[in-house]
């Protein structure tokens, strides 16, 4: 994989207290590095919020089939991370206030090809120990210049 990537994250919410499920996933696509040191990948990154002045830089660190970090440095502050064999709690700071959450990650997949990484996590998420949602992330990965970025087309699994 090339240094400048494409980073397409998709992530869908289903609250605990809804019975349908009419939420459409949040996607976004950034220009970032990658690298992969000591058995692990690197991703790092950019993120815009709108409206709200200022970026928050974004690295994610992939440590194997069963746990990813998400560390947030900027606007928004915050060290999440997903792990198959425990819940996590961490903090998460954001310009209008700071969150208490816990983190139940139930299942992480990795598709790992020479020029294309798509990472899928499910969790469940509590905010002030209350449960809030069901959980979905989905990362697609490319070399800058790919033809084909979508998420929805890249991840079958």
């Amino acid at each position: 994989m090339t240094k400048d990537v494409l980073i397409n994250i998709s992530g869908l919410q289903i609250d605990v207290n809804e019975m349908e499920n009419n939420d459409e996933p949040i996607e976004t696509i950034s220009t970032g590095n990658y690298f992969f040191k000591n058995g692990k990948h690197y991703l790092l990154f950019e993120e815009v919020s709108e409206g709200v002045p200022g970026v928050t830089k974004t690295q994610i660190k992939i440590k194997g089939e069963d746990s990813l970090e998400v560390l947030k440095r900027g606007v928004s502050n915050a060290h999440m991370i997903f792990d198959t064999k425990r819940k996590n709690r961490s903090y998460y700071e954001t310009p209008y206030g700071q969150l208490n959450l816990g983190i139940f990650t139930r299942n992480i997949k990795i598709d790992e090809k020479e020029d294309n990484i798509n990472i899928k996590v499910e969790y469940a998420l509590d905010v002030n120990y209350e449960p809030l949602a069901e959980c979905t992330i989905r990362i697609n990965v490319k070399p800058k210049g790919s033809k084909e970025f979508s998420i929805y087309e890249q991840m079958k699994f």
